[in-house]
């Protein structure tokens, strides 16, 4: 996406093939039809390139700016439930929000409630050795319910600041295993009133439009509080997120931008926007 347009915004006039291939670039970047729709019409009364350049800086962080916003710990242990699909690095993202965590100086418990694969118990029995984070974990086949309770009445004893539980991968159009979130949902406020205090999805920001998808799916079963976008370093399909935003507005929390524990920081607007300039 940012390539791309910043190739177009070298440009030394405006003419029509400009804006046929800024209509292109926005369109194959994933940030949808609303949005091209709205942003043509303004960015067209600008008159030289650096003006179209400015205005769509502009329009870009004034749709971002809903996803932006300040998260902290309100309750001990704060329980964060974790949602996805399959192979958006959700485990991953936890070890990276745990060492997160951690650096600031809060105490974490990791709940490994993706019983269905041993590998992703295993997984995350492995982060929380190398972060020297407790890990609570089942059999494989466990309720998962059950391990998010179990997982919670541990941080809980723990004094824990924060509990994450991690939840298996799971495709935002099974009915059966979205019933199965909405259990775990609901088990986990048992084990501590008013939790989960956060339920956070996890997206791969290279998936595009279906990304929108996943979200809407997610939010309807069990309300999302918040997003951490994975592969944010990457751009081919960057423009999804405005999409997000325009459909969405649920926050972004985090952004992974790499592959280390530590390459993960607070999402932001600014940064965002200053990937477009020349």
């Amino acid at each position: 996406m940012w390539s791309k347009l910043k190739q177009l915004l070298r440009r030394n006039e405006v003419d029509p093939a400009f804006w046929d291939e800024l209509e292109e670039t926005l369109l194959t970047s994933d940030v949808g039809p609303r949005l091209v729709s709205e942003w043509l019409p303004i960015l067209k009364k600008e008159k030289t390139v650096s003006e179209v350049g400015v205005r769509l800086e502009t329009l870009l962080r004034d749709t971002m700016l809903p996803l932006q916003s300040d998260w902290t710990c309100h309750h001990h242990p704060h329980v964060i439930l974790m949602v996805g699909i399959n192979g958006v690095g959700k485990t991953t993202s936890i070890a990276k929000l745990a060492n997160h965590l951690k650096q600031q100086g809060k105490s974490v418990v990791l709940v490994a409630a993706d019983t269905f694969r041993a590998a992703a118990v295993d997984q995350l029995k492995t982060w929380g050795e190398r972060l020297d984070v407790p890990v609570v974990a089942q059999a494989m086949g466990a309720d998962p319910a059950a391990v998010a309770f179990d997982g919670v009445q541990a941080g809980i004893a723990r004094q824990a600041d924060v509990v994450i539980v991690d939840t298996a991968g799971r495709l935002h159009t099974k009915d059966n295993l979205m019933e199965e979130l909405r259990k775990i949902h609901r088990v986990v406020g048992k084990a501590l009133p008013d939790a989960p205090h956060d339920v956070w999805a996890v997206l791969d920001a290279t998936v595009g439009q279906n990304g929108v998808a996943q979200v809407k799916q997610f939010n309807e079963v069990v309300p999302l509080t918040g997003l951490i976008v994975a592969k944010w370093d990457g751009e081919a399909k960057a423009g999804a997120v405005c999409a997000l935003a325009k459909e969405c507005s649920i926050p972004v929390r985090f952004v992974g931008i790499g592959e280390q524990v530590s390459d993960i920081k607070t999402f932001s607007v600014d940064e965002f926007v200053a990937r477009l300039k020349v």
